[in-house]
């Protein structure tokens, strides 16, 4: 799912795209994409954009009269934008296409790469009615250490869970939330409030630090062009841990693990998070029971002794 980062890019990219530009027509390819009525797409069209802004993972567009359109793209979606003298043929294919919106200098696109259509559009009539698309998290730039803590130990849950929680903290996701923990150097099983002062603290810096260095890379990286096909997503080369499985640790050079549940998996170095230890995988752990490696060299061991 894009987050904070990946939706600062879209926005930076769409300003200098569509600011003061009206929306010549919003066309909806798929029937389940637009969630609201109210106001009616038709009142939109001919308005000009007139702001951006980020709610939590959401993206909105303001156009004249206070409407809002809010975009929410969920784990698959994207959006991509083709130049009015870009040929006709750029047009994403038909089976992934959600909503097409045309602007006098270029059109964008909402897809969808999933078979579960989960992105959504909404339009939105004034300021009030767009607060109720807030989950409240907080926005980490804007907050303060005491903030941080309050809201992090508001309830004792996982460091993992915490993050990701839309109604604690604001755009962070399953990519990033491995990112921060690997650079606070906190495992992501510990809970909340198990956590001293120090480590919270160590907490709240990585936090800022990780999503300040991803929100350059990509405005460094997209500085020229919209982003393309395959470009946001949660797998970056650069990544220290996610989707790192089995990779060498930056840091320490360990092999990097994962815990997976559901959709998601979680990626760790043992090292460096959780002092050598392995935290039980729980499907494989399940399979293993006994035999699950517990440490990493016990898994050194296990793996010797299969080669």
């Amino acid at each position: 799912m894009p987050e904070l980062p990946d939706i600062t890019a879209y926005l930076e990219a769409l300003e200098p795209r569509v600011l003061g530009q009206p929306l010549a027509s919003a066309r909806f390819q798929s029937a389940f994409v637009l969630r609201s009525v109210s106001p009616p797409t038709s009142d939109v069209v001919g308005k000009k954009v007139v702001g951006f802004r980020r709610i939590g993972k959401r993206i909105v567009l303001e156009f004249e009269g206070e409407i809002f359109m809010v975009i929410h793209l969920m784990i698959a979606g994207r959006l991509r934008w083709v130049d009015a003298v870009e040929k006709s043929n750029k047009r994403p294919p038909r089976k992934i296409l959600l909503a097409t919106f045309e602007f006098p200098n270029g059109r964008l696109y909402l897809v969808e790469s999933s078979t579960r259509k989960r992105a959504s559009v909404h339009w939105v009539s004034g300021v009030r009615e767009l607060a109720l698309h807030d989950p409240g998290g907080l926005e980490i730039f804007d907050c303060t250490l005491k903030q941080f803590t309050d809201r992090l130990k508001q309830t004792n849950r996982t460091l993992k869970r915490a993050l990701t929680n839309p109604r604690f903290f604001a755009g962070i996701g399953n990519a990033y939330s491995d990112e921060i923990l690997h650079a606070a150097r906190l495992s992501p099983v510990r809970l909340t409030q198990s956590l001293k002062d120090e480590e919270v603290t160590r907490l709240f810096k990585a936090t800022k630090s990780t999503l300040k260095k991803w929100i350059a890379n990509l405005r460094s990286e997209f500085k020229d062009h919209f982003p393309g096909p395959g470009e946001i997503t949660a797998f970056r080369e650069d990544f220290a841990v996610h989707g790192k499985l089995g990779k060498p640790c930056p840091v320490c050079g360990m092999p990097v693990q994962r815990i997976r549940y559901g959709e998601n998996e979680t990626n760790y170095c043992a090292k460096c998070q959780n002092e050598g230890r392995l935290l039980a995988d729980r499907a494989l752990s399940r399979l293993l029971k006994q035999d699950w490696p517990r440490t990493l060299e016990a898994l050194e061991e296990r793996r010797r002794s299969t080669t």
